[in-house]
């Protein structure tokens, strides 16, 4: 796999992946780098904490959407009868 890519940083088409900001596109030359899940770099803590954020609310979201469709084909069963009315018992 390749360390170039279009990067959309400073407006060059090839870039290696460490050359700029993966949320705000800044420029990463001559300052600290902020890695995050091994090789997705941040120009600071608070870009790298945004997008841990974001990332959270995603897999969040994600975890309950897939358990909603869990619990609906837990409740939906085809081919049940399901009767209703009043029973009186003495």
């Amino acid at each position: 796999m390749s360390a170039y890519y279009y990067s959309g940083c400073e407006d060059h088409y090839e870039e290696h992946y460490l050359d700029c900001c993966s949320l705000c596109r800044k420029s990463l030359h001559n300052s600290d780098i902020f890695m995050y899940r091994g090789n997705t770099p941040f120009c600071s803590k608070e870009c790298r904490q945004e997008q841990m954020e974001v990332d959270e609310a995603r897999e969040k979201n994600w975890k309950s959407g897939r358990s909603l469709r869990k619990s609906d084909a837990k409740n939906s069963t085809p081919n049940k009868t399901v009767r209703t009315g009043t029973v009186a018992v003495a």
